[in-house]
């Protein structure tokens, strides 16, 4: 699920996606602000090319991802296939809300979604 916006500063798994290292895209979701406040994915959209972004898994590891690109699109327009489609490899979908904030239906109109792939070393 998606964390509560009353608690901006958590993130979320989303549970049908491999977790963060597996094959396949690990999706995660996390509000850009809440209650005021910032919130956990507050400068995502700041993210860039060769940036990395370091996971913290279940079991006490971490998976470090490269990004590979940040995309912003009309929520309307979510690319469905892109985000959540298979992958030969462990890669990872950051989400959270951007763009202009709408005030009719209390939502901002766009997603951020940061697009990166497993660190090898």
């Amino acid at each position: 699920e998606v964390p509560p916006v009353t608690e901006p500063m958590q993130a979320a798994w989303y549970r049908h996606s491999p977790t963060p290292g597996e094959v396949g895209p690990s999706v995660l979701l996390g509000h850009v602000d809440g209650g005021g406040r910032p919130g956990i994915f507050f400068r995502l959209r700041e993210l860039k090319r060769g940036d990395e972004v370091i996971v913290e898994r279940q079991d006490g590891s971490t998976a470090t991802f490269v990004v590979q690109r940040v995309q912003q699109v009309r929520k309307d327009e979510f690319p469905t296939d892109e985000v959540y489609g298979d992958t030969e490899a462990p890669e990872i979908r950051l989400i959270t809300c951007g763009g202009v904030f709408d005030h009719r239906v209390d939502s901002y109109r766009d997603n951020i979604i940061v697009y990166g792939t497993l660190r090898t070393r």
